[in-house]
């Protein structure tokens, strides 16, 4: 029988595909230059700070203190970070839809996103309105892999990690959900998720 009643869903990367590089080509046409610029002044760790809470002014200020000869790049990563979302995945928002329509499972989101743009993206993407609930990281001033935000997330939405299962395409954010008791699948593609939820008998 199976014991599974929840799945949370992480978003970008899962759902939504999101990547710097789709802007950032059009603003930085050769490769190493701009691989250097994504990896040494607008980082993923930069960006995740913004995740965790932090405004975007103050964000954008901080670099261009730090790399004022940048300030145009700079400035475009949230001017244009719409140009960084190249819509959705279309096989994984079908399984999506295909849970929901299952009325089998109470479905989740929890996500690594400022809170500043996420209320654009809640207007780009319809489905993001059909979670019973959503953990928006820069809403909550906490983000993954740190283990208060999936306690946060179980408490909040009463869900039970052993009948719980996490999708995240960060192997990092699955390793820390493992700690907090979660099911977790690392997705790499819909195909293998469809397979492992298969394999779970959740498909």
């Amino acid at each position: 029988m199976n014991k599974i009643k929840n799945i949370i869903f992480d978003l970008g990367g899962v759902l939504i595909d999101w990547d710097p590089n789709y802007l950032y080509k059009k603003i930085i046409p050769n490769d190493e230059e701009r691989k250097w610029f994504l990896d040494n002044v607008c980082t993923y760790d930069w960006n995740e700070e913004q995740d965790g809470g932090r405004s975007i002014k103050e964000a954008t200020d901080i670099l261009i203190e730090k790399f004022p000869d940048y300030y145009e790049w700079i400035n475009a990563y949230y001017q244009r970070w719409e140009e960084m979302l190249n819509g959705f995945n279309t096989g994984t928002v079908d399984i999506f839809k295909k849970l929901k329509d299952s009325k089998q499972y109470g479905i989740y989101a929890l996500t690594n996103w400022s809170a500043e743009t996420f209320t654009r993206a809640l207007e780009l993407f319809d489905f993001l309105h059909w979670f019973d609930g959503r953990m928006v990281s820069g809403e909550e001033k906490t983000r993954k892999p740190f283990k208060k935000i999936y306690d946060l997330t179980i408490s909040r939405f009463n869900l039970n990690p052993e009948e719980t299962i996490f999708i995240d395409d960060n192997l990092r954010n699955i390793i820390a959900a493992k700690e907090s008791g979660l099911i977790c699948i690392h997705f790499t593609s819909f195909q293998n998720l469809e397979l492992e939820l298969k394999k779970l008998n959740i498909l």
